[in-house]
């Protein structure tokens, strides 16, 4: 059995203090004692980027562009469904949709990309929309999230899934997404979906402006909404909740935050600038040894979620491997195609038997599975 819940201060102490194989095996063991010591899941899913517009202009972005740029896209539905084809002959029924804040796509548009796709691939599985794409909606046509949510999951949406947290602490999001939605707003739009009976994910992003503390109390908000969730089902069977975890550093290159980032070396590295009058916040960047810390850390913390799911696409294969020993159950998705984290440098890409591959290669057997993690 897991030990008793830790608290906050236990799991800062638990990160500073700990031996990296140590917090690596005690994460594992929990994760062993949920799932076994056999099967580890993956999922056959495509990344759809339907638009690269966005208003919001995070500083960390360096897909998005802003509205009016000549280099702005939106994807139609025959530009969709050429994507999925190919992941459904390769057996997969699953697309993640993200795009940006595009103020140029009303209700009406994305109700009908989801009625079409629906009719269009009728196994399709959309997990779809982070929160700040859907609180940007409902503010556009000034209605409820609810609302939102009801008109969105009749036209076809499925689950929704854990973009756009970042850092669950507004004080480091003022300073990396100054644009984008608070912390509470991102945490209400899943207690919403979870009410209305629709599962989501969650994630982090870090590296960046926060401290370790600030992760902390990131995975604390999850967890205090996930005992929420889990406590509304037990009189609403059909309640929703969080499935799974996942966390990934921040890339630098090509952003406006990596700028920053290297004027802050500057500084450091030349103390005559700072008589000019320039400033910089306290950024850290993280690479694949605190990936793995934070990740098993959150098994250890995180001890209502099922499922943690290995990254393996800021860091490559290997750390995703490595990610199975120390709390993960989930290698996560093949994804086919990725955008977002290619555009800030950093590219990784991996074949099916790849994936299953280095899941045997790491001692289990290879399962595929839904985004419900129910095994196929």
């Amino acid at each position: 059995m897991q030990q008793k819940r830790i608290t906050s201060q236990q799991a800062l102490e638990l990160y500073q203090s700990s031996l990296f194989c140590e917090l690596g095996e005690q994460a594992g063991q929990i994760c062993r004692q949920r799932h076994g010591d056999h099967v580890r899941t993956y999922v056959i899913e495509r990344n759809i980027n339907y638009t690269n517009v966005c208003s919001c202009r995070c500083s960390f972005c360096a897909f998005s562009v802003s509205p009016g740029n000549s280099q702005g896209y939106v994807l139609d539905e025959q530009a969709i469904a050429d994507r999925i084809e190919p992941l459904v002959q390769l057996g997969g029924h699953q697309i993640l949709l993200q795009g940006g804040l595009n103020p140029d796509l009303n209700l009406s548009w994305y109700e009908n990309l989801l009625q079409s796709l629906k009719a269009r691939f009728p196994k399709l599985h959309v997990h779809g929309f982070s929160p700040p794409e859907l609180i940007f909606l409902a503010e556009q046509h000034e209605i409820t999230l609810e609302t939102l949510l009801d008109r969105l999951r009749q036209a076809g949406l499925d689950t929704i899934p854990g973009g756009g947290a970042e850092i669950l602490v507004d004080r480091v999001r003022k300073i990396i997404s100054p644009g984008k939605c608070s912390a509470d707003q991102w945490l209400n739009v899943m207690r919403q979906a979870h009410q209305m009976g629709i599962t989501t994910t969650a994630t982090m992003m870090f590296g960046h402006a926060e401290i370790l503390a600030e992760r902390i109390e990131h995975l604390d908000r999850l967890r205090q909404l996930q005992d929420e969730s889990l406590n509304r089902q037990q009189n609403d069977p059909h309640a929703g909740c969080f499935t799974a975890f996942t966390c990934w550093p921040f890339q630098s290159g090509n952003t406006r935050l990596g700028k920053r980032l290297q004027q802050q070396n500057d500084l450091s590295e030349k103390p005559d600038l700072k008589a000019k009058g320039l400033q910089t916040h306290d950024f850290k960047t993280a690479g694949a040894f605190e990936q793995l810390k934070m990740t098993a850390l959150a098994r250890i913390y995180l001890d209502n979620f099922d499922n943690i799911q290995a990254s393996w696409v800021t860091q490559g294969p290997k750390i995703g491997q490595l990610s199975l020993l120390m709390g993960c159950n989930d290698l996560g998705s093949l994804m086919m195609e990725e955008n977002v984290v290619s555009a800030a440098g950093t590219s990784y890409k991996m074949e099916l038997n790849q994936l299953r591959q280095l899941i045997t290669e790491a001692g289990f057997t290879p399962i595929q599975r839904d985004c419900y993690y129910s095994r196929l």
